[in-house]
Order: structure tokens, then sequence, then C-alpha cells
């Protein structure tokens, strides 16, 4: 009979320890269904991750996996987390009881991440204590039966390696089935948005006081391959720290306007909904957008003026900010200008595209701001508005590198021709987007090699919040070629040359494309 290897010794104590911190998963998350779903340790120690990420981080996994950024933290964060339990198994096995001191140990952080959570309680850290406590417990008594197993397989006694194997597989086996139907189920049940969409499906709309302006026919060039004018809310851009998207019941949300006030204001989503409603379309981009990205968006929004808020609570003189929160834990700080100002549409938004507010960009109530990028102005699942000063106060990603202000730049994008880019001589469509969010588009211009610049043709906007389209009609001739696009806004301002990435404050540069044409 032949005798298990060290090799094979190794790998089966580090199966002890993954079996055991599936036990752990398993356990919080059932015990979650009981505590609130926001005690699940898992996601509370990725959204611990995310806050403790330093910016060259989160900008290379939103550069690397763009809107799929959460699922590649996850993936990485199992990753971690098995390994972990692996090394915890071995150690257990060589040295015990490192394996559980392993254990307790990373128990403790996802302790901190649950309870640093906005909204946290004392009981928030039971699941994750429960979980511990059954994970030692597998471990210990897996590794009894790994050790009766090789020590069967030392005295070689004809019968008994094979009966003590059979225990240990079973036992683990056993284990890990149980960890992994509990887990997944009570996950199911914990992320489960069935009540939230359900109320969701049963809103309607009322009808805009204010409507949105028409959009003119030659709003849209029709040119094949180009952003669509309007994006649709399937296709719309998501980013924010939320690794669980949070279902708010409407009938539970409010609004309290605090802080540097006369008055507070406190507000149900049945009285927004009464109030007079505008609508306006609107462009929105994340300042993690890099040239030629596709992290913007436009839609109509149905909304609320939070200019006509603020004035019933009547902020101080001396305040220059307003800090909004969510139940996400993310803060922005925009100027209380932006939001005062009676040529913009800043709304309380509670509708996209003619339908309900998605849950995922913020149902049911988020902020929309025209000019200002979405870092410092587009709170998503709204709760508070702290009227404050940025002396004060500081919004999420300040504190993380980024700028306090946050005003859009002047940027275009090239949609056709694609990327090396096969293209057959003859007229060839150079088309796409640009835009300047609340001052507007004067001018496209395009650049073939090192030719002059011509200008295409712009789609008339909807108004200067939003993107417009732009054509030219290109003679292609045989031989590599290289496209420079820039865009010139209304205040006189072109798109500088010079390459600067997203992090402070916004990328800045021209769009060159390399095509073949055969």
């Amino acid at each position: 009979m032949r005798t298990l290897s060290a090799t094979s010794a190794r790998l089966w104590a580090a199966a002890t320890g993954i079996v055991a911190v599936l036990g752990v998963l398993a356990v919080a998350e059932v015990a979650a269904l009981v505590v609130g779903t926001e005690s699940s340790p898992f996601f509370a120690v990725g959204q611990l991750a995310i806050d403790l990420s330093p910016l060259w981080l989160k900008e290379g996994m939103i550069a690397l996996f763009g809107t799929a950024d959460k699922i590649a933290l996850f993936a990485i964060l199992a990753v971690v987390v098995l390994i972990a339990a692996g090394l915890a198994g071995i150690l257990e096995r060589r040295r015990p009881p490192l394996g559980v001191a392993v254990f307790v140990t990373f128990s403790g952080i996802a302790v901190v991440g649950v309870m640093t959570r906005p909204g946290s309680s004392a009981a928030w850290a039971i699941p994750t204590v429960l979980g511990m406590v059954v994970g030692v417990v597998l471990l210990r008594l897996s590794q009894q039966r790994l050790a009766a197993w090789l020590d069967a397989d030392a005295v070689r006694v004809t019968d008994a390696p094979r009966v003590e194997r059979r225990t240990f597989f079973r036992f683990v086996g056993v284990s890990a089935a149980v960890a992994v139907v509990a887990g997944l189920g009570a996950r199911a049940m914990n992320a489960s948005t069935r009540a939230v969409t359900a109320i969701r499906s049963s809103i309607t709309l009322p009808a805009a006081a204010v409507p949105a302006a028409p959009i003119p026919a030659s709003a849209s060039l029709g040119v094949p391959g180009i952003s669509p004018l309007i994006t649709p809310n399937a296709d719309f851009y998501r980013i924010d720290i939320a690794l669980q998207v949070p279902q708010v019941n409407p009938d539970d949300w409010k609004l309290r306007i605090t802080g540097l006030v006369a008055k507070e204001i406190e507000i149900t989503y049945a009285e927004l909904l009464a109030l007079p409603l505008v609508e306006h379309t609107t462009t929105i981009g994340c300042v993690s957008n890099d040239l030629g990205g596709d992290l913007i968006g436009t839609a109509t929004w149905l909304g609320y003026p939070i200019r006509d808020l603020l004035a019933r609570a009547v902020p101080d003189a001396g305040a220059d900010m307003v800090l909004s929160s969510g139940p996400d834990g993310f803060t922005a700080g925009t100027p209380l200008s932006a939001l005062t100002d009676p040529a913009r549409e800043s709304l309380l938004a509670i509708g996209m595209n003619g339908e309900v507010l998605p849950s995922e960009h913020g149902f049911p109530v988020r902020m929309i701001v025209p000019g200002l990028f979405g870092y410092v102005s587009a709170t998503k699942w709204v709760t508070e508005m702290k009227v404050t000063r940025f002396a004060d106060d500081q919004g999420y990603w300040t504190p993380r590198g980024w700028s306090a202000l946050g005003p859009v730049k002047t940027a275009s994008r090239m949609d056709v021709p694609r990327p090396n880019a096969q293209l057959t001589a003859g007229t060839v469509p150079i088309a796409g987007v640009a835009w300047s969010q609340h001052v507007g588009i004067a001018k496209v211009e395009v650049q073939v090699d090192d030719g002059p610049w011509q200008l295409a043709t712009l789609s008339t906007p909807i108004s200067d919040d939003t993107w417009v389209q732009f054509s030219l009609d290109w003679e292609a001739t045989q031989g590599d070629h290289v496209l420079t696009l820039r865009a010139t806004d209304k205040s006189g301002y072109t798109q500088t040359s010079d390459y600067a990435p997203p992090a402070p404050n916004g990328s800045t540069g021209w769009t060159r494309r390399k095509v073949v044409v055969r």
C-alpha cells in the first residue's frame, strides 16, 4: 500500500483550512439573514479594501476592468481568502494553534470592516464571530481526522489507512457541501431584490411640471457605430463604491438637509413625488474616464430642483459646500454655488429615461449636477445633504488624492472607425461625441496624419448640458494613417494635446487612432 507523500499531506491540510473558511462564510451569511444583510463579512472586507485602496490601485482596477471592477475585486478577494485558508490549514497541522490564530486574525479584520460600515451596530459583529467559532471547530475536527489518517498510514495496518481516509473524506466532503449550499442559499436571500423590485415596479412617475426640451431630429447624425444620443438605462455605466447595490424601500426613505442652515429640512419619497418636478437631459461622466473611455452617458432625468429645497433650508452666508451621503458610505462635496445656480438644473432625480430610477443607479433618489464629475456631485441613494464648508469637510475621494472640486473637462471621443480598423479606400466617416457639460461644444476638428485640421459636422445640441455628435467624411487612401481628434468649447478653450491621467481631476489630451486602409 502506497504511503501518503509529504506534499499530499500538505495539500490535504490546506483543504481543511479551505473547508473551514467555507464554514465561516456560510454561517456568517445565514446569521446575516437575521442580523441584517449589511453585516455580511465578505462584502464588508471588500468594502474596507475599497476604502483603504490607494489612488493608483483604484485607477488601475478601473483601467483594467472598467465597470467590471467590482467583479474583479470579488475574484481577487476570494483568491486571497482561499490562499490564506490553505496556509492556515498547513500551519495548524505543523504548528498548532497558528492556523487558528490566522482565522482569528482574519475574523478580526472582518469585524473591523463590518463595524465601520454606515449605520453599523454591535450586533453586526455577531455573524462574523459565529462564523469564526464554527470555522475553528471545523478546522480542528478535520485536522484530527487528517492526523488519524496520517498516523494509520505511517503504521501501515492493513485496513486502518483506508478507514481513516474514508472518515476524513466523508467529514471534509459533507462539511464543504453543506457550507456551499447553505452559504449560497443565504447569500441569494441576503442579496434578494425582489421586495424592492416589486415596490419599484408599482410606482408610476408623475408627469413633469417642466418637461425636458424636445430633442430635435438633427441632434442625431445617424452614423452607424456612433454612440446613441440617449444612453439606454441597461447600457449606462456604473461606477460607485457599493459592492452590494443598496436596496432602499422608498416608504422608508427620507432626505435630510442639515448643517449650516436656518431650518433643517426632511422630505419623504411621497412628498418628493408630489412636488412640481423638472425633466432635463444631462450628460454625466466619471472622473476616471480616460481618453476615449466609455464611463460617460446621457439620459433624461426627472427630479426636483435641489436649489428649491436648499432655499427652504436657508443656508448660512458662510457656507460654500454641500456634503451629500447615502447608505453605501460614499460622500460627495459639491459647491453650494452649483446647487443653487438658477441656470443649472441640479436635480434630486427619481426618474431616468422615462422609467423609475434603476436600483443600481440610485433608486429611490440620486443627485444629478450638470458640469461636475460624479465623484463630487452624483451621490446615489442619497439620504442626507449637509450644508457646510470646504474648509471643514471633505468628500469621500478628496482625502484619497482627488481634487476637492471636479468641474468636467472639455473632451471628445472617436467612435468610428474603431481602433486598428481595417478600412477600404474611399469615403469613410470619422464620427463620435464631444462634451463640455454646462459650457457646450463650439467645434470639433479632425487631423489625418500631419495634415491640416478639418472641421467636422456637429449635430444640433439638445443643450449645453449634453454631448453632441460629430462626423467628418474622409476620403481614405491606401496605407497606414493616424487620426487625431480635438474639441473646442463655447468658452473658446481647445483641448490640450498634453496627456494627463484621470487622477487627480480628470484626463486630458487628444484622442489618436491608428487605422489601415486597403
